[in-house]
Protein backbone atom coordinates (compact mmCIF):
# COMPACT_ATOMS: atom_id res chain seq x y z
CA UNK A 1 0.00 0.00 0.00
CA UNK A 2 1.50 3.68 -1.02
CA UNK A 3 1.84 6.22 1.73
CA UNK A 4 -0.58 7.88 -0.26
CA UNK A 5 -3.47 5.56 -0.10
CA UNK A 6 -2.54 4.84 4.25
CA UNK A 7 -2.68 8.33 5.22
CA UNK A 8 -6.20 8.95 3.29
CA UNK A 9 -7.02 6.02 4.99
CA UNK A 10 -5.32 6.81 8.55
CA UNK A 11 -7.59 10.51 7.71
CA UNK A 12 -11.10 8.52 6.90
CA UNK A 13 -10.65 6.08 10.01
CA UNK A 14 -9.86 9.47 12.33
CA UNK A 15 -13.18 11.23 11.00
CA UNK A 16 -14.93 8.39 11.28
CA UNK A 17 -13.37 8.01 15.26
CA UNK A 18 -14.27 11.82 15.59
CA UNK A 19 -18.12 11.51 14.36
CA UNK A 20 -18.87 8.60 16.62
CA UNK A 21 -17.24 10.72 19.40
CA UNK A 22 -19.62 13.28 18.79
CA UNK A 23 -22.64 10.73 17.74
CA UNK A 24 -21.94 9.54 21.16
CA UNK A 25 -21.97 12.94 22.92
CA UNK A 26 -24.79 13.53 21.30
CA UNK A 27 -27.09 10.97 22.67
CA UNK A 28 -25.76 11.43 26.09
CA UNK A 29 -26.85 15.32 26.23
CA UNK A 30 -30.11 14.19 24.20
CA UNK A 31 -30.59 11.07 27.11
CA UNK A 32 -29.69 14.23 30.25
CA UNK A 33 -31.99 16.63 28.08
CA UNK A 34 -34.66 14.29 28.47
CA UNK A 35 -34.12 12.49 32.00
CA UNK A 36 -34.17 16.46 33.21
CA UNK A 37 -37.32 17.13 31.47
CA UNK A 38 -39.18 13.90 32.60
CA UNK A 39 -38.33 14.59 36.37
CA UNK A 40 -39.41 18.01 36.26
CA UNK A 41 -42.99 16.45 34.59
CA UNK A 42 -42.80 14.21 37.73
CA UNK A 43 -41.71 16.50 39.88
CA UNK A 44 -43.86 19.46 39.36
CA UNK A 45 -47.20 17.73 40.39
CA UNK A 46 -45.37 16.47 43.65
CA UNK A 47 -44.22 20.19 44.38
CA UNK A 48 -47.27 21.48 44.08
CA UNK A 49 -49.25 18.73 46.47
CA UNK A 50 -46.77 19.66 48.74
CA UNK A 51 -47.38 22.71 48.70
CA UNK A 52 -51.09 22.79 48.67
CA UNK A 53 -50.79 20.38 51.45
CA UNK A 54 -48.64 23.48 53.78
CA UNK A 55 -51.57 25.99 52.39
CA UNK A 56 -54.26 23.98 53.98
CA UNK A 57 -53.00 24.08 57.32
CA UNK A 58 -52.17 28.06 57.03
CA UNK A 59 -54.87 30.27 58.42
CA UNK A 60 -56.36 32.91 55.61
CA UNK A 61 -55.36 35.96 57.90
CA UNK A 62 -51.72 35.23 57.36
CA UNK A 63 -51.86 35.03 53.25
CA UNK A 64 -51.79 38.44 51.30
CA UNK A 65 -51.95 41.62 52.74
CA UNK A 66 -53.39 42.83 56.30
CA UNK A 67 -57.07 44.37 56.11
CA UNK A 68 -55.45 47.57 56.62
CA UNK A 69 -53.00 47.50 53.11
CA UNK A 70 -55.93 45.99 51.35
CA UNK A 71 -57.97 49.48 50.29
CA UNK A 72 -61.18 47.99 51.42
CA UNK A 73 -64.52 49.62 50.73
CA UNK A 74 -67.03 50.11 54.03
CA UNK A 75 -69.44 46.76 53.22
CA UNK A 76 -72.40 47.55 51.18
CA UNK A 77 -75.79 46.30 52.48
CA UNK A 78 -78.50 45.20 49.40
CA UNK A 79 -82.10 44.61 49.81
CA UNK A 80 -82.26 40.92 48.87
CA UNK A 81 -84.71 39.28 46.63
CA UNK A 82 -84.54 35.43 44.60
CA UNK A 83 -85.31 33.03 46.91
CA UNK A 84 -85.71 29.72 46.04
CA UNK A 85 -86.49 31.87 42.57
CA UNK A 86 -85.08 28.72 40.69
CA UNK A 87 -84.61 29.34 36.69
CA UNK A 88 -83.91 27.08 33.62
CA UNK A 89 -80.11 26.25 33.49
CA UNK A 90 -79.39 28.90 30.69
CA UNK A 91 -81.07 31.53 30.97
CA UNK A 92 -79.23 34.78 31.14
CA UNK A 93 -79.95 36.86 34.62
CA UNK A 94 -79.44 40.10 35.06
CA UNK A 95 -78.53 41.21 38.78
CA UNK A 96 -79.13 44.90 39.91
CA UNK A 97 -75.75 44.84 42.04
CA UNK A 98 -72.22 43.49 40.76
CA UNK A 99 -71.02 40.98 41.82
CA UNK A 100 -74.34 39.84 42.48
CA UNK A 101 -75.44 38.98 46.73
CA UNK A 102 -78.82 37.33 46.10
CA UNK A 103 -80.80 37.13 43.46
CA UNK A 104 -82.79 34.30 41.14
CA UNK A 105 -80.30 31.53 40.00
CA UNK A 106 -80.60 28.26 38.37
CA UNK A 107 -81.42 25.17 40.30
CA UNK A 108 -77.93 23.60 40.19
CA UNK A 109 -75.34 25.22 41.99
CA UNK A 110 -71.65 25.34 41.70
CA UNK A 111 -70.27 21.89 43.26
CA UNK A 112 -69.62 22.31 47.01
CA UNK A 113 -65.48 21.20 47.91
CA UNK A 114 -64.18 23.16 44.85
CA UNK A 115 -62.82 26.54 46.24
CA UNK A 116 -61.03 28.24 43.84
CA UNK A 117 -62.05 28.86 39.99
CA UNK A 118 -60.15 30.06 36.94
CA UNK A 119 -61.67 31.51 33.52
CA UNK A 120 -61.40 28.79 32.13
CA UNK A 121 -63.57 26.49 34.66
CA UNK A 122 -65.82 28.71 36.33
CA UNK A 123 -69.18 28.07 36.70
CA UNK A 124 -72.29 30.87 34.93
CA UNK A 125 -72.66 33.68 37.71
CA UNK A 126 -76.16 31.67 38.12
CA UNK A 127 -74.85 28.85 39.69
CA UNK A 128 -72.69 30.63 41.95
CA UNK A 129 -75.65 32.49 43.25
CA UNK A 130 -77.75 29.81 43.85
CA UNK A 131 -74.40 28.72 46.45
CA UNK A 132 -75.25 32.01 48.05
CA UNK A 133 -78.21 30.83 49.24
CA UNK A 134 -76.72 28.13 51.34
CA UNK A 135 -74.55 30.62 53.05
CA UNK A 136 -71.21 30.89 50.71
CA UNK A 137 -69.05 34.16 50.51
CA UNK A 138 -67.30 34.67 47.37
CA UNK A 139 -64.59 36.28 46.84
CA UNK A 140 -64.36 37.77 43.49
CA UNK A 141 -61.50 39.06 41.33
CA UNK A 142 -61.11 41.22 38.10
CA UNK A 143 -59.74 40.89 35.08
CA UNK A 144 -56.66 42.73 36.22
CA UNK A 145 -56.43 40.07 38.53
CA UNK A 146 -57.03 37.65 36.09
CA UNK A 147 -53.89 38.58 34.60
CA UNK A 148 -51.33 39.01 37.44
CA UNK A 149 -50.18 36.05 38.15
CA UNK A 150 -48.83 36.77 41.89
CA UNK A 151 -52.11 37.98 42.88
CA UNK A 152 -53.98 35.06 41.28
CA UNK A 153 -51.69 32.92 43.49
CA UNK A 154 -52.43 34.66 46.54
CA UNK A 155 -56.05 34.44 46.04
CA UNK A 156 -55.54 30.43 45.25
CA UNK A 157 -53.73 29.97 48.22
CA UNK A 158 -56.38 31.82 50.39
CA UNK A 159 -59.04 29.89 48.26
CA UNK A 160 -57.28 26.48 49.70
CA UNK A 161 -56.32 27.52 52.90
CA UNK A 162 -57.66 27.13 56.59
CA UNK A 163 -60.88 28.62 56.89
CA UNK A 164 -62.29 30.47 59.58
CA UNK A 165 -64.98 28.40 61.49
CA UNK A 166 -67.48 30.96 60.62
CA UNK A 167 -67.57 29.51 57.17
CA UNK A 168 -68.36 26.03 57.90
CA UNK A 169 -65.93 25.64 54.25
CA UNK A 170 -68.58 27.37 52.06
CA UNK A 171 -66.30 29.71 49.98
CA UNK A 172 -65.51 30.15 46.85
CA UNK A 173 -62.75 32.28 44.69
CA UNK A 174 -63.93 33.11 41.14
CA UNK A 175 -62.64 35.66 38.62
CA UNK A 176 -66.00 38.58 37.59
CA UNK A 177 -65.90 39.83 33.72
CA UNK A 178 -66.60 42.68 32.59
CA UNK A 179 -69.16 41.42 30.58
CA UNK A 180 -70.39 39.96 33.94
CA UNK A 181 -71.94 42.83 35.10
CA UNK A 182 -71.57 46.67 35.96
CA UNK A 183 -67.62 48.38 36.50
CA UNK A 184 -66.75 48.00 39.97
CA UNK A 185 -65.67 51.54 42.04
CA UNK A 186 -62.19 52.72 40.57
CA UNK A 187 -59.59 50.82 41.13
CA UNK A 188 -60.92 47.64 43.49
CA UNK A 189 -59.96 44.57 42.08
CA UNK A 190 -62.10 42.16 44.73
CA UNK A 191 -65.07 42.03 46.08
CA UNK A 192 -66.78 39.60 48.48
CA UNK A 193 -70.35 39.05 48.46
CA UNK A 194 -72.30 37.20 50.61
CA UNK A 195 -76.82 36.41 51.05
CA UNK A 196 -77.95 36.89 54.86
CA UNK A 197 -81.41 35.42 55.76
CA UNK A 198 -84.61 36.48 56.80
CA UNK A 199 -87.68 37.41 55.64
CA UNK A 200 -88.59 39.72 52.24
CA UNK A 201 -88.14 42.27 54.38
CA UNK A 202 -85.15 41.71 56.41
CA UNK A 203 -82.75 39.32 54.29
CA UNK A 204 -79.77 41.79 52.86
CA UNK A 205 -76.54 41.07 50.76
CA UNK A 206 -73.40 42.16 51.39
CA UNK A 207 -70.40 43.16 49.35
CA UNK A 208 -67.41 44.90 50.07
CA UNK A 209 -64.51 45.59 47.81
CA UNK A 210 -60.89 46.02 48.53
CA UNK A 211 -58.35 46.72 46.41
CA UNK A 212 -55.75 44.20 47.14
CA UNK A 213 -56.43 39.94 48.18
CA UNK A 214 -56.49 40.17 51.94
CA UNK A 215 -57.03 36.57 53.70
CA UNK A 216 -57.65 38.94 56.94
CA UNK A 217 -60.39 41.02 55.07
CA UNK A 218 -62.01 38.34 54.18
CA UNK A 219 -61.60 36.28 57.16
CA UNK A 220 -63.34 39.36 58.53
CA UNK A 221 -66.38 39.67 56.82
CA UNK A 222 -66.86 36.03 57.08
CA UNK A 223 -67.23 36.36 60.93
CA UNK A 224 -69.75 39.45 60.54
CA UNK A 225 -71.98 37.06 58.03
CA UNK A 226 -71.23 33.58 58.81
CA UNK A 227 -72.52 30.29 56.82
CA UNK A 228 -75.13 30.02 58.88
CA UNK A 229 -76.49 33.35 58.66
CA UNK A 230 -77.91 32.66 55.11
CA UNK A 231 -81.41 31.62 53.65
CA UNK A 232 -80.57 28.23 53.22
CA UNK A 233 -77.96 27.22 55.77
CA UNK A 234 -78.43 23.29 56.07
CA UNK A 235 -77.79 23.15 52.68
CA UNK A 236 -74.62 22.48 51.12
Amino acid sequence: MGKTQKSRRELIEKMQRDQARSDKRRTWIIVGVSIIVGLGIIAFPAVKLIQDSKTRNQAIPDIGVKASAASCDAIIDDPASGLQDHKPDGTKITYSVSPPSSGPHYQNWAPFGKTFYADSDRPAIENLVHNLEHGYTILWYNEAVAKDSKKLEVIERIAKAKLPDSARGKFIAAPFKSTDGAAWPAGKNIAFSHWSGGDAKTAKGHRQFCAEPSGEALAQFMDKYPATDAQEPNGG
